[in-house]
């Protein structure tokens, strides 16, 4: 069985790790989690508005909003505290934001596993990157509904 196709920019993400030796593919998260951008103004100041993860080890929350022309925008909020948390989190928006909606949907569930982490960070913490993704597509069900 073939694993379903991604995204050209979800694929270039995990070219890039699986590029790279194990070592060298934890300081690649690390960047990813300083790229992860600031909330804006209007969920920086009305937290309320975002949703939580629970299934991540760390605090994150997020919040999902579909443009006129069908594309997702992603918010996410975890501390710099937990990078490993922040890396995941910058995964998915260099990944998906500013995708169709439908592009996100198509995104296989398992697109975490493909990073080559796995004997780099816990399984917990990789469960904790697909519940993001879950909860992304959630989101983005419920909207259209």
């Amino acid at each position: 069985m073939t694993a379903a196709a991604l995204s050209p920019r979800l694929q270039e993400i995990v070219d890039e790790f699986t590029a790279l030796p194990p070592g060298q593919r934890l300081q690649l998260l690390l960047e990813f989690a300083e790229d992860l951008p600031h909330l804006p103004a209007r969920y920086a100041d009305h937290p309320d508005l975002l949703e939580p993860v629970p299934e991540c080890q760390s605090p994150l929350f997020l919040a999902v909003e579909v443009a006129d022309d069908g594309t997702a925008r992603l918010f996410f909020q975890a501390p710099r505290e937990a990078p490993t948390t922040r890396g995941f989190a910058g995964i998915l928006y260099a990944g998906l934001d500013g995708m169709s909606v439908a592009e996100i949907l198509a995104t296989p569930g398992e697109f975490p596993s493909r990073l080559g982490l796995q004997d780099l960070v816990s399984p917990l913490r990789l469960r904790g990157m697909s519940a993001m993704l879950a909860r992304i597509k959630h989101r983005l069900r419920s909207q259209a509904a």
